[in-house]
């Protein structure tokens, strides 16, 4: 061979020949490399930028070390350096690649997605009685509700599975009972709903006929509702009716029903009146079950020794370990090689940084405020002096100092130009307001945890 080059075309086609590198890897991460020189024992090449040379030499070094070896029949140091004397050159790929490396993408995602049934709930030691009592309820709703059974009401941190289980129960219903009238709803879009009902005349009853004819109601989520009394008055007489009618209802939530402090007294007590199960973070075996089954779902070749890495790092919720193994199919896609334990912390990495809160701004806390004590975030920047209006003010300003420590003159600003001294005046009156009224600071701290609920991924 003549040159470096026509060596490294023969390392190439070595590479793709015999299957050690996938073509899509070799177009993305070996064809952009620079043959810069050889002596021998050092191949030397350039790439435009460190995160290809990290890619490459992560994933392809030993690849490449040995196709050379095969074709030279010599061993060979990989050695890549960056052009940092040399403006980098853009890399902007056509519309016909991004096309074609998105149709590529959405492929290896086929099977990604899986339906939440209880086939596909991974059971382990933090869930398996939230499991039981919902294939329970799901295998015995006919025509009147277990009454030890209704509601049934499951709890627990967000990302856990709860929505994977009230979702599987509506699935096993449909499935054994086709001509139910099933109504799965978060609390969200429930008052959603309410709010849109009672601004259009007439339409109260129709939202009255969907959620009071339920054969199954099952309602995600229901903390919301807290210190929401108009969607409380009506769900309780949704709740009611259906109870009475033996017809079951399934809700969850992110705390049991006792901790549920703005809620009203009567909602409280008939949760507990129904069967209470509760899901916490799963385990090492739970969390390596998962990141297996995510795997298989995704044909991934997932080896052992890199998902019990992952099951070792990642404890927090079930969302993140399937967040984490979605990217480590697409690193592996582009990749085309197998996978590492090497790629899997840069995973990890990405995922938790992902997984930091949503910048919880000062419009969305007045949203959440004005929404709880029935007004519009334009009253509380106002000069309306209503005791309603006034009050909801106060504590929108507490929040979003608690909140944000935001400068009081900023605050001030955000509120329709008011002074610091009103500032000042109403984050006091809300802090001693609260010390002396325990309904009030159990609605404040709910709000207060309702609005960063809503910001976590």
């Amino acid at each position: 061979m003549n040159s470096f080059e026509e060596v490294f075309t023969s390392v190439k086609k070595y590479c793709l020949e015999n299957g050690k590198i996938p073509e899509i890897g070799l177009n993305t991460w070996i064809e952009p490399l620079l043959p810069v020189s050889f002596n021998g024992s050092d191949a030397i090449f350039k790439v435009e930028t460190e995160f290809q040379k990290n890619i490459v030499m992560t994933t392809y070094n030993d690849i490449l070390k040995d196709a050379f070896f095969n074709v030279l029949g010599l061993k060979v140091n990989i050695i890549i350096e960056v052009e940092t004397n040399e403006p980098e050159k853009p890399n902007i790929p056509t519309d016909a690649e991004l096309e074609m490396k998105h149709q590529e993408l959405e492929q290896s995602y086929k099977f990604a997605n899986y339906d939440y049934t209880f086939d596909t709930f991974i059971e382990g030691r933090s869930n398996e009685f939230a499991l039981a009592c919902s294939k329970s309820v799901a295998k015995n709703c006919g025509e009147k509700a277990v009454p030890d059974y209704n509601p049934l009401f499951i709890y627990g941190p967000s990302g856990m599975g709860k929505t994977h289980l009230i979702t599987a129960i509506a699935n096993e219903v449909r499935k054994n009972h086709p001509d139910f009238n099933i109504v799965y709803v978060t609390s969200e879009a429930f008052g959603g709903e309410l709010i849109n009902a009672l601004n259009n005349t007439g339409n109260i009853d129709d939202f009255h006929e969907k959620y009071r004819n339920a054969d199954i109601l099952l309602i995600d989520d229901i903390q919301f509702f807290s210190g929401k009394e108009r969607m409380q008055e009506e769900f309780f007489h949704t709740f009611y009716t259906l109870h009475q009618e033996g017809r079951q209802i399934v809700i969850t939530s992110d705390k049991p029903p006792k901790e549920l402090l703005t809620l009203e007294e009567r909602l409280r007590t008939r949760f507990e009146g129904g069967l209470i199960a509760d899901i916490s973070a799963p385990d090492y075996e739970t969390r390596l079950a998962i990141i297996n089954r995510k795997s298989e779902l995704l044909e991934l070749k997932m080896p052992s020794e890199v998902a019990e890495f992952m099951a070792n790092r990642l404890k927090s919720n079930i969302r993140q370990l399937e967040g984490a193994v979605v990217r480590l199919k697409a690193l592996n896609h582009f990749a085309g090689s197998p996978i590492t334990i090497s790629m899997a912390q840069s995973v990890i990495r990405d995922v938790l940084t992902d997984e930091q809160p949503i910048p919880i701004t000062v419009e969305k806390i007045i949203s959440e405020v004005s929404t709880v004590y029935g007004v519009s975030p334009e009253d509380l920047r106002s000069n309306k002096r209503s005791a309603q209006i006034s009050i909801a003010r106060k504590v929108a300003i507490y929040v979003v100092r608690e909140i944000t420590q935001m400068p009081l003159a900023s605050i001030g600003t955000e509120f329709g130009g008011r002074d610091h001294s009103t500032i000042v005046y109403s984050v006091t009156s809300v802090s001693e307001a609260m010390e002396k009224d325990p309904n009030l600071k159990n609605l404040v701290q709910d709000i207060i945890k309702n609005i960063k609920d809503k910001s976590k991924v």
